[in-house]
């Protein structure tokens, strides 16, 4: 008798069958087979994914710094890339031009001031950032190990004993070894040293010295455009001041102070202060369209022009204004400015006749006047008008004003209001409330006043890196 056949059962096999009384085969262990040894592909390939990760790391490091757009953050940030690069923690860079021009400075990573001052107490000769600056033959900056304080002389990364003083300094701040590199340009030369500091005993290692040496090429580069800069800069603001008064005049009845903050790029903001006379007095502020030696020209032009009107008619203030808005037009026609000038009659003055002071105004486009006293903070109410160079023909009535015994009279420019921050309502709020604030000990001294309205109205009290100027001048009347 033949068995039944078994059914069909998706995906087994009826053809093949299991005893029940037998247990399933149990696979033999066997031990893996060691992996083959990499092949040439794989040491090109693990190569060139280093060299693309350090061209990489390269090329962040130095599109940061490209973006800096001054020297001191170009500076920092190189040493600070520079740290990364070489696996330390701390450093410093001094800026020492070999051609002497300047400027020179201290910047470091992970010091302040009063350890910066430690280490600038060790004698150049005994460092190897100290022998790059002095330009000696052998210094090509490298690794120094200081070795223990017990090791015999010579030993560590040094060719001689190291010198007392640089022991204690490391000992005094915690470091162990450093890594120094010089810092030249094609065009300058020499621009300074770089010097990193290690906790431990340690120095780079090839890689990391290859790429540091590839990340400071390029960036002594970039440094040096950063000096011309700066001092292209340094040199536009020292004209800058030359052509503003280099005193304000002294006369009976009234006391006079400026201050004048130029912008990194060079403004045209300006002030004046002349005698006229009868014991008369002009006061001037303005402020030319623009940045760069151009305007600070302009400026420079305008405010010796002005000075000439003011003797000829300085009684009107309008025609001073016009005949200046003439001379812009026909010498500037594609530059405009504001200005302010007021006439003052001191109450010491011979025109006074033992009146008290008075003031004629007349302003083109520029910010009011601020009138602080101690029993009212004001600003002036002038007429509307436009910047001289705006219109065919520009006018504007002129306005009088009696200051008190012992009020002053403040006139700035409006980057003064720029530098806040704020909307121009806000600011013209902010700088009033600064006004209104003055501490009764400074309203008696105009230079005090000042110095207080730059605190209280600047964010920081100090100006930043805007690029307007900040021109303020107080005139307080007896």
């Amino acid at each position: 008798m033949s068995a039944p056949h078994l059914p069909k059962v998706a995906g087994i096999d009826p053809a093949v069958t299991v005893s029940p009384h037998t247990a399933a085969p149990t696979p033999a262990r066997t031990t893996p087979a060691p992996a083959p040894p990499p092949g040439p592909g794989s040491v090109i390939q693990d190569r060139l994914a280093g060299m693309v990760s350090d061209l990489t790391t390269l090329h962040e490091l130095t599109e940061r710094l490209a973006r800096a757009t001054d020297l001191d953050t170009s500076l920092r940030e190189f040493l600070r890339a520079g740290a990364a690069l070489v696996g330390a923690r701390r450093g410093l860079i001094v800026l020492e031009p070999s051609d002497g021009l300047g400027p020179t400075s201290t910047i470091g990573l992970g010091l302040g001031h009063a350890e910066l001052g430690h280490i600038e107490t060790v004698p150049r000769s005994a460092t190897s950032y100290g022998r790059i600056l002095d330009g000696l033959p052998d210094a090509q900056g490298g690794s120094e190990v200081l070795p223990e304080p017990d090791a015999p002389p010579g030993t560590g990364g040094f060719a001689a004993p190291v010198d007392p003083r640089h022991r204690e300094v490391a000992a005094r701040l915690g470091y162990a070894a450093s890594y120094a590199l010089p810092l030249t340009a094609e065009a300058t030369g020499r621009l300074g040293a770089a010097v990193w500091l290690y906790d431990e005993q340690a120095e780079p290692s090839d890689r990391q010295r290859d790429l540091a040496g590839l990340y400071v090429r390029h960036a002594a580069e970039h440094l040096a455009r950063m000096l011309e800069v700066e001092r292209s800069r340094s040199h536009l603001a020292t004209v800058a001041e030359e052509l503003l008064p280099s005193r304000l005049p002294r006369l009976p009845g009234v006391q006079l102070a400026a201050r004048h903050h130029a912008g990194p790029r060079g403004g045209g903001d300006w002030y004046d202060a002349l005698p006229l006379p009868e014991g008369a007095l002009g006061l001037a502020v303005g402020s030319v369209t623009g940045s760069g030696p151009s305007a600070v020209a302009a400026m420079g032009r305008l405010r010796a022009s002005l000075r000439a009107y003011a003797v000829m008619e300085g009684e009107d203030p309008v025609a001073v204004l016009s005949d200046l808005e003439l001379l812009l037009r026909l010498t500037e026609p594609a530059r405009s400015a504001t200005a302010l000038f007021a006439y003052c009659e001191p109450a010491g003055g011979s025109q006074s006749g033992g009146r008290g002071s008075k003031i004629i105004l007349a302003g083109a486009g520029h910010t009011p006047p601020l009138l602080i006293g101690e029993h009212r903070t004001e600003y002036v109410e002038t007429s509307l008008s436009a910047p001289l160079g705006m219109l065919s023909c520009w006018e504007a009535p002129s306005v009088e004003i009696e200051p008190a015994p012992g009020e002053t009279v403040l006139l700035y420019t409006d980057g003064l209001l720029h530098h806040t921050g704020d909307p121009m309502d806000r600011a013209y709020a902010r700088l009033h409330a600064a006004a209104a604030g003055v501490p009764r000990s400074a309203r008696d001294d105009p230079a005090a006043l000042c110095e207080h309205i730059l605190r209280t109205v600047l964010p920081g009290g100090e100006p930043t890196e805007a690029p307007e100027d900040i021109v303020l001048l107080a005139a307080r009347f007896e």
